[in-house]
């Protein structure tokens, strides 16, 4: 426990590595949430973006190294926002490439150092809970506990090559709608991931302050409430998926979240 908490404060006053040099104000909030709290030290993370990038082809490497690693130095960046954009933002950016360009949408992610293996289970479910299905827990061989917040609604579309633009601009404005429907929908899920990590954090600092014998009563209810929650919803699913079956014939499978459904992921 000391370790972490030393660890934590040296963490805390390094410089911030990233492009921007700030944490993104969409998600500010979270940040502090979490390291306000002993049990958790933010690493890295980023509220969401739309990038317009351009990569020269890839040149044949005079050392062993992955491809990641030679995109990430030397690609240049037209354009990036961490907001809705617009079709005349990505045209002017298109303007500037020389070399291949790609319009990308990259959803929230965010990763946590945990001090133990319940506060990462926490974070998890709270995570899991609000939509990042893609989070996961990590374990290092000395014992490092990582949780990442991860999405899958991802876009990655190629818009020129050497500078000339292989698509109509229709179609730059189709990819900038679904994109700014990515965002919107990566928006909703941040604020109820932190709702949700507010409930959870609040809820667990009064079961912690409470004597031994009221703290386990307390968590047995708490666990008894969400297992009933949890049976409402399902009972809810199967009676609603009953009565849409021959709607569904017609219609055909709709995936629950309409937003990873679409054709870029």
């Amino acid at each position: 426990m000391a370790d972490f908490k030393r660890w934590k404060e040296q963490r805390l006053l390094r410089a911030d590595g990233s492009r921007k040099g700030t944490v993104d104000e969409l998600i500010a909030g979270i940040v502090q949430l979490l390291n306000d709290h002993d049990s958790f030290c933010t690493t890295s993370s980023c509220s969401g973006r739309v990038v317009v990038l351009e990569q020269p082809p890839l040149p044949a490497p005079a050392e062993p190294t992955t491809g990641f690693e030679i995109q990430k130095r030397n690609c240049t960046w037209l354009m990036v926002t961490h907001r809705i954009c617009t079709v005349e933002d990505v045209l002017t950016a298109l303007k500037k490439a020389t070399d291949d360009a790609i319009f990308k949408f990259e959803p929230f992610v965010l990763h946590v150092q945990c001090q133990e293996l319940q506060d990462a289970q926490l974070l998890h479910a709270v995570a899991i809970e609000a939509g990042f299905r893609n989070s996961g827990i990590t374990v290092g061989r000395k014992g490092k506990i990582m949780m990442a917040v991860r999405s899958t609604h991802c876009l990655e579309v190629p818009l020129s090559q050497k500078g000339k633009l292989m698509v109509s601009e229709e179609y730059v404005d189709f990819v900038v709608q679904v994109a700014n429907q990515k965002m919107k929908e990566n928006m909703r899920r941040i604020n109820r991931f932190y709702s949700s990590l507010q409930f959870a954090l609040e809820n667990r600092d009064h079961i912690s302050s409470l004597p031994v014998k009221e703290r386990e009563q307390s968590s047995t209810e708490q666990n008894n409430t969400v297992d009933s929650h949890r049976s409402r919803r399902k009972s809810k699913g199967t009676q609603e998926d009953s009565e849409c079956t021959s709607s569904r014939k017609n219609k055909g499978l709709e995936s629950e979240d309409d937003t990873e459904s679409s054709f870029f992921h």
